[in-house]
């Protein structure tokens, strides 16, 4: 143990403290990188199908094997209601003008209607067999529901929840997204490898998009005016622009995407990976010049930056990429270097024989 002359250790010790506190101070934003789980809510069997009603600040979650709907308060993370709808109860969709919630029901055919004031059924609206996800259109007040056994799309009108056209499309029908820029719902079709696009202004088909896969998921980038598709099996997904409605670009993932959601604040694609328990995240700023160059469906990309290039894009996440690094964290920790440095030197000139710091001392005279 070193042994300090008198009136050396409080300075070493103040430096030394003072020097660790800067170091504490540099780490804590380090404390706070990673998101952390706050609460956990028990629901139903088997809770598949998630839509947010900010109206109430509540949450609705679909319980596929235990044919309800949790209704989860944002303000105590508790479930405030369990409401009884159809048989396997799959996607949901929150209608803000009615402020209804829509929850498809696959195993009964219908679409159950909650009224987010009472959480309560107030309607049952028959649809095509095995109904899987729907979608919520403002403009028109249609909710498009995917028939994924009868190859259709229902449309509800929500002025008085009754069906008023049923749209073929392709087959097996199993995710729905909403464009409302163009006013089109685009409908992915887990069975032909394509997606369908419904002009909500006609509820008709206006085109087919082929995108070389199976198609399980949609999002819609409403910057880039594109929709991303997870295509299940492969491992790509493709990008469809919804000016020209074709394929523009085909991002290579992790294997077996199934679900895609989009991030406005950040400008980035989240898909989930269900073959490798990853999500990757995609670029869209990105997206837009990157192409699969072994890609058979994708057509010429119309804008410039994607025009420069046909390289391909994988999404592999970095070790510390969780971790964000700060630019001042540097200098912080130069100055504790300094600090320990100058503590150090104190101590050797404190201790040294009189005249010698670092060299041997003059004979005496």
């Amino acid at each position: 143990m070193l042994t300090l002359p008198r009136g050396l250790g409080s300075k070493t010790t103040v430096l030394t403290l003072l020097a660790f506190s800067v170091l504490t101070s540099a780490l804590v934003p380090f404390a706070h990188a990673q998101p952390t789980v706050v609460a956990t809510v028990k629901v139903g069997a088997t809770p598949y199908g998630v839509a947010y009603d900010p109206s109430k600040g509540e949450v609705f979650v679909t319980n596929t094997n235990g044919n309800t709907t949790s209704v989860i308060s944002d303000n105590t993370n508790a479930v405030v209601a369990t409401v009884h709808v159809g048989d396997r109860p799959d996607g949901v969709a929150y209608d803000s003008a009615k402020g209804e919630v829509f929850v498809a029901d696959s195993g009964s055919n219908i679409v159950s209607v909650i009224s987010d004031g009472s959480n309560k059924v107030v309607a049952n609206v028959t649809v095509g067999r095995s109904p899987y996800r729907v979608a919520y259109d403002p403009a028109m007040g249609e909710i498009f529901v995917a028939n994924s056994g009868s190859n259709s799309v229902s449309v509800i009108s929500d002025s008085n929840n009754e069906v008023v056209t049923n749209t073929t499309v392709g087959n097996a029908p199993n995710s729905v997204a909403y464009d409302p820029a163009k006013g089109e719902v685009f409908v992915a079709n887990g069975g032909s490898n394509a997606v369908s696009v419904i002009s909500d202004s006609t509820n008709k088909v206006v085109a087919n998009v082929a995108v070389g896969s199976t198609t399980y998921g949609l999002a819609y980038d409403s910057a880039m005016g594109e929709v991303f598709v997870a295509g299940g099996v492969s491992s790509g997904v493709p990008v469809i622009s919804d000016s020209s409605n074709k394929v523009v670009a085909n991002v290579t993932v992790e294997t077996e995407p199934s679900g895609v959601a989009y991030d406005p604040a950040k400008g980035e694609v989240f898909v989930a990976d269900t073959g490798s328990s990853a999500v990757s995240v995609i670029s869209d700023s990105a997206s837009a010049s990157t192409t699969s160059a072994s890609s058979t469906t994708a057509t010429a990309p119309t804008s410039a930056t994607s025009q420069s290039s046909t390289t391909t894009q994988t999404s592999t996440p970095s070790p510390t990429s969780s971790v964000p690094v700060f630019p001042f964290q540097f200098v912080i920790a130069a100055a504790f270097t300094v600090l320990l440095a100058a503590s150090y030197l104190l101590v050797r000139r404190r201790t040294a024989p009189r005249g010698f710091v670092g060299q041997e001392a003059s004979p005496s005279s």
